[in-house]
């Protein structure tokens, strides 16, 4: 009897979700993200195991024609779950912004000069075969300078450090260097040419008219919007629509649908009651199912066995992570020292930007996909996404129990990143 398509995508959702989720809670129990157990579901349903030991079942079960659906669903998953991201990121209640603007740039600036000489060492190796020198290298050097903003929220959480000083300071460095990723990104994809045949002057051009369209009149046509629509349903479709129509608008300019979406989030109106239901409905959904299906077709794209038996390939991922892990820590901890802040604290803040989760592995999706690195250049981005991750809940409990204090807490206390939002619903997606 013939399968049709829907029955093969419907048990490939199904086999991801029940898989992710398991492998999230056995994560939970062990006390570190659940996303991150998540990400794991994703690698175990790949090549690297389940293509390994029953490489006849993955090919079934996963065919060209339900991986085509698969990635349908998971880029929606993905412009919902970035247009959240840029509802959370928040300027507008910066403390001390001298320690935070040391922060940023220090902590992106370090790991993104060291990625530069990285990948121009490496480039006969990790590069995609038809990516421009500039494109590849300066890709390389973003995806090593990432900080993932919802599983570093997640961490403090576990650590009881959302509410107080060292945690607001992580979260809005994390917040700020996400939204000056997504912007190196763009004027990466622009400047380099690698999506689309247009002429890179005119996209920059437009994508600047984009950008100061969404900030001066898109912003206020929210803002006077949710003055005005009572229903919850009318303005989670004026929401979505808008998050859509602007990742359609990007992709049309030669830049990334991601991109559109987190822009399209900065606009929306903040301390919105209405508002932040909305995004809570759309969270649960997006966590729970959508963004799964992501971290499966990420697991799909790795495979651990590209490293193979050759030494010289675990030697490069071994000095990738070192640098990624090594930079992270001195360019976010040592700025914030120079800047003032005590020392047993600097250590703490350099340990907790190293956690790259999510972000880095959008990040380096988009860059398999416009061929700026190949599969090994990929599975290694992936692999170091997992293991600073891994490392980051684990290495805070060790420095909280020798250092249990924590610097006061900056502002008022309801400036300061609570449960609430992205960081609560991350926190509780695998519960």
């Amino acid at each position: 009897m013939a399968i049709e398509p829907i029955t093969r995508f419907l048990l490939a959702v199904g086999a991801i979700l029940l898989v992710s989720h398991f492998c999230g809670e056995v994560l939970r129990r062990l006390r570190q993200p659940p996303v991150l157990g998540e990400i794991v579901g994703g690698i175990l349903l790949g090549p690297s195991v389940l293509g390994l030991i029953w490489p006849s079942a993955g090919a079934w079960l996963f065919s060209p024609e339900v991986m085509s659906s698969l990635d349908k669903a998971a880029q929606l998953g993905l412009v919902v779950f970035m247009f959240l991201l840029g509802c959370e990121l928040r300027t507008d209640r910066i403390e001390r912004k001298s320690l935070v603007g040391a922060v940023v740039l220090g902590g992106m600036g370090l790991p993104f000069a060291a990625g530069i000489g990285v990948a121009f060492a490496a480039s006969s190796v990790l590069a995609g075969a038809d990516a421009p020198t500039a494109g590849y290298v300066l890709f390389f050097a973003l995806a090593m300078a990432i900080t993932a903003l919802p599983v570093l929220a997640r961490i403090l959480v576990d650590l009881n450090l959302e509410r107080t000083g060292l945690g607001a300071l992580s979260v809005t460095s994390a917040a700020i260097g996400d939204g000056v990723a997504w912007l190196t990104l763009t004027v990466i994809l622009v400047g380099t040419g690698v999506h689309g045949s247009g002429n890179p002057a005119m996209t920059a051009i437009l994508a600047v008219v984009l950008v100061v369209v969404t900030q001066v009149v898109v912003r206020r046509a929210l803002s006077a919007l949710v003055t005005r629509i009572e229903s919850e349903k009318v303005m989670t479709v004026v929401l979505l629509v808008g998050a859509l129509a602007f990742a359609v608008m990007t992709q049309i300019l030669g830049l990334h649908a991601l991109l559109g979406a987190f822009l399209f989030g900065t606009a929306v109106p903040r301390d919105c009651p209405l508002v932040e239901r909305i995004s809570e409905q759309l969270r649960g959904f997006t966590l729970v199912v959508l963004l799964p299906l992501f971290f499966a077709l990420v697991g799909l794209s790795t495979s651990i066995g590209l490293l193979g038996t050759n030494a010289s390939h675990w030697l490069l991922f071994a000095g990738v992570l070192v640098v990624a892990q090594l930079t992270k820590f001195l360019g976010a901890g040592g700025a914030a020292r120079l800047a003032g802040l005590p020392r047993n604290q600097a250590i703490q803040l350099g340990t907790l930007m190293n956690c790259r989760g999510v972000t880095e592995l959008v990040v380096a999706t988009i860059g398999l996909k416009y061929g700026l690195v190949n599969q090994l250049g990929f599975t290694m981005l992936v692999l170091v996404a997992v293991v600073t991750t891994a490392v980051t809940g684990p290495l805070m409990r060790f420095l909280t129990r020798r250092e249990p204090e924590n610097f006061e807490v900056v502002g008022n206390q309801e400036d300061v990143p609570s449960r609430d939002g992205l960081s609560r619903s991350v926190s509780e997606s695998a519960k």
